[in-house]
């Protein structure tokens, strides 16, 4: 055997028993290993299990003269790359210089695998980093925007303008949170929405209570990770919604309440929803203010083909309160590989 694969090319190592063909391969860099079943001492299933304990194990093929199959199971379920059968002739010969041929090839398919995956590893790793420190920087400027815009709002003596300056600045806001989010957690490219929301509603709270008519803004949602675009967009528009609750469902000076939802309502559909107790929709159905925001909730809503209703939370009662919601249909890839917010 030894001659006839040196005829093919090989350079091969002799051991008279598998415990003496382990410490060879303890100590010596080869390419493959080929082990007889039965050997002095050990059998090859013993050695083949000492042969893969080893740090580094090259691939094995199991070689013997018997023809049962429980032991070429064994062999393959043990590690073996490879099982040949001996027998007598040239042809014995030949199936087992190609039976090295393709396990050598399979192992060098596979380093080559390897490495790339290795390589790929590594770049993730690379653009992940760069990601965080975009986000980072994103969010920085972000934050330098809100204060000049903030800085701008106090020289101004008209209340109108002041007040347009505060909402751009908490849109602005809503924008930041979803990039602070991306830098400061494991996932550079998606946002969960539940963290997002109660900073968002924290934010919102601070932003629209006074001293004489505090606001408490709650949120809940479904443990749902959205891929950026669809993370800003729901932002923007639950912002929106919210500080109009805050500022036209209750009377100056009155304590009011503020619920903000997401949830799942099947495994690619998802709802927003933010409720009030407050005095309901105008009787008219005139937008109140500059009608900004209602533009903005409107063409976002297009732009991502989404459903809107605006309703009375009680209808009939003396304070219906308002439910203004919107069902957005999602694609797969807007939704994080890790997601399990609906079963």
């Amino acid at each position: 055997m030894s001659r006839a694969l040196a005829r093919n090319g090989y350079e091969v190592s002799l051991a008279a028993s598998g415990a003496e063909g382990v410490e060879m391969t303890r100590s010596a860099a080869f390419d493959l290993v080929a082990v007889d079943h039965y050997m002095p001492g050990q059998d090859g299933l013993a050695t083949l299990e000492a042969l893969r304990a080893l740090p580094a194990c090259p691939p094995i093929v199991y070689v013997t003269g018997s023809e049962e199959s429980r032991i070429a199971v064994a062999a393959l379920k043990s590690g073996a790359e490879d099982y040949v059968v001996k027998s007598i002739g040239e042809d014995f010969f030949d199936l087992l210089a190609n039976s090295f041929e393709q396990v050598l090839e399979r192992a060098q398919l596979r380093r080559a695998r390897e490495a790339v995956e290795a390589e790929l590893r590594a770049s993730n790793a690379r653009l992940e980093a760069m990601l965080k420190e975009v986000n980072h920087r994103v969010a920085n400027n972000l934050q330098m925007i809100m204060s000049f815009v903030a800085m701008q709002s106090k020289t101004l003596a008209d209340d109108g303008a002041r007040e347009a300056l505060q909402k751009t600045q908490q849109r602005i806001a809503t924008v930041a949170q979803v990039n602070r989010r991306l830098y400061t957690t494991d996932d550079v490219e998606f946002v969960a929405m539940d963290d997002y929301f109660a900073g968002l509603a924290t934010d919102l709270s601070e932003s629209w209570s006074t001293a004489v008519g505090p606001r408490q803004i709650v949120a809940t949602a479904d443990p749902i990770r959205l891929c950026t675009d669809k993370a800003v967009a729901l932002g923007m528009i639950a912002n929106e919604w919210v500080s109009n609750a805050c500022k036209y469902a209750y009377p100056q000076g009155e304590d009011g309440a503020v619920r903000l939802s997401l949830r799942h309502m099947a495994p690619l559909t998802i709802e927003l929803a933010v409720e009030d107790d407050g005095a309901g929709l105008p009787v008219d159905g005139a937008v109140r203010g500059t009608g900004l925001g209602t533009r903005l909730i409107d063409a976002l809503a297009r732009t991502h083909k989404a459903d809107v209703r605006y309703e009375p939370l009680l209808p009939g009662a003396i304070r219906p309160g308002t439910r203004a919601a919107m069902v957005l249909t999602l694609k797969q890839r807007d939704l994080s590989p890790r997601e399990t917010g609906f079963d």
